[in-house]
């Protein structure tokens, strides 16, 4: 059986967890993370607006396009 190394932030996790495991702290706890990560998101994408790699022109042309694949069976 492989084992399972758990990075820094999955131990943080878990150790704080092993303090209060109570589904509103999970909940707060991934309203925090979604945030957090959302505004990341939003700050990459304004770089790349600022500097011409994402436009609108791209942004339509994603629109239109299939980007989802065929599982394979």
């Amino acid at each position: 059986m492989k084992t399972t190394v758990l990075n820094p932030v999955q131990q943080h996790l878990l150790t704080m967890f092993a303090f209060d495991g109570s589904e509103e702290r999970l909940k707060e706890v991934k309203e925090v993370l979604t945030q957090y990560f959302s505004q990341k998101l939003d700050k990459c994408l304004d770089q790349l607006w600022d500097s011409g790699a994402l436009n609108q022109e791209k942004l339509d042309e994603l629109r239109t396009k299939h980007l989802r694949t065929e599982l394979q069976k």
